[in-house]
């Protein structure tokens, strides 16, 4: 994620903000230039760029609940923007809990699309392809009679993506990764995941790609009840982390694609904002561990200039992380194997396949 400007006032600016703590403008993210800006509102719902007039945008819906911050243009019947009209079921935002809860997946829900906006990839929603449009539902746990609660589940099937909203809570989120022994588990991390099933169907089994595909990550006509059955029995292969990127990803070439998918993401976005801040390692001594952004991370030429640039970062967050005394940053490993599954995606998001 980059650094942004207000155009009013020249402060520095995030992805997040909504009011300039400067100047005290209203702030908003307007996709169709992929910027943050200024805006002043001219009324009837309408707001003009501060620095520019003549541009004029509406809020997304969304925003009258400090939900989004993104806009959409003054014409047409739309209006959520483009990352929230791919919500069909929501929380109850008239309870506090349902608009803290909407309040934090919309917040990861941007990111994710941030990313697919970047690189132009699919994303369809449901009027435009009824059947495999993406769509996502936030799904509330269910309560039974006796007070049992049944956990909501995250899933995948034909662009609908389901995700459990009491995992916006960090403490739910944190008790499952603890009780499922997940070295990382977050909101963005379950949107890029999901996703990236989608980006399968799209990318993957829709343009005939499926040859390469089985050369880096398997078959995957491969049967997926009994690959989860034995996963969750038996757990991963013993040399599992020669050959993916987490024990998740050993359960099926689906489950793999779509983790390969999300650190694909979550590599690319993380040197971004390393590269908006400046930031570089270069210990003396370690000259190993010396790293540079010094290029468009979501231009890579390749998946390795990514990996290449990632790993000292990466190790050095780790460590300023454990100086915290909190959590690795990023506790996995890149084998050459899962290296070469990243650069599979690379070429798919940069339509070098």
């Amino acid at each position: 994620m980059r650094l942004y400007d207000c155009d009013q006032c020249g402060q520095s600016i995030h992805f997040d903000n909504r009011i300039c703590v400067n100047c005290g403008h209203r702030l908003a993210f307007i996709p169709e230039r992929m910027a943050m800006h200024a805006l002043r509102d001219e009324g009837n719902g309408l707001w003009h760029l501060g620095a520019e007039p003549s541009y004029a945008v509406r809020l997304c819906a969304n925003a009258a609940d400090d939900i989004c911050n993104w806009t959409i243009p003054p014409e047409g019947s739309e209006t959520f923007c483009v990352s929230c009209r791919h919500n069909r079921l929501v929380p109850d935002t008239t309870t506090q809990e349902g608009l803290s809860q909407f309040r934090r997946i919309s917040q990861a829900q941007r990111h994710l699309f941030y990313s697919l906006l970047k690189w132009d990839l699919p994303r369809t929603t449901r009027a435009e392809d009824p059947q495999g449009g993406l769509v996502f539902d936030f799904l509330v746990d269910e309560i039974k009679p006796d007070g049992t609660v049944v956990p909501a589940m995250t899933g995948h099937e034909d662009g609908l993506i389901a995700i459990r909203a009491a995992e916006a809570n960090d403490a739910t989120r944190e008790q499952i990764r603890v009780s499922m022994n997940e070295p990382y588990r977050t909101m963005l991390g379950h949107f890029r995941h999901e996703t990236g099933h989608y980006i399968w169907d799209k990318l993957v089994r829709d343009r005939g790609r499926l040859a390469p595909f089985r050369s880096a990550f398997g078959d995957e006509r491969l049967d997926y009840a009994e690959a989860l059955r034995r996963n969750y029995e038996n757990g991963p292969p013993v040399d599992w982390q020669e050959h993916f990127i987490s024990t998740y990803a050993a359960t099926h070439p689906w489950e793999d694609f779509a983790e390969c998918f999300a650190h694909y993401l979550h590599i690319v976005d993380t040197l971004e904002t390393a590269r908006a801040f400046g930031m570089g390692t270069d210990p003396w001594g370690h000259s190993d561990l010396s790293s540079e952004v010094a290029f468009n991370p979501y231009r890579a030429r390749d998946a390795a200039q990514l990996v290449e640039a990632w790993i000292p970062f990466s190790v050095a967050m780790n460590a300023v992380h454990r100086s915290m005394g909190v959590p690795d940053l990023y506790p996995f490993i890149l084998t050459p194997t899962v290296v070469a599954k990243l650069e599979f995606i690379h070429g798919l998001v940069h339509g070098q396949h």
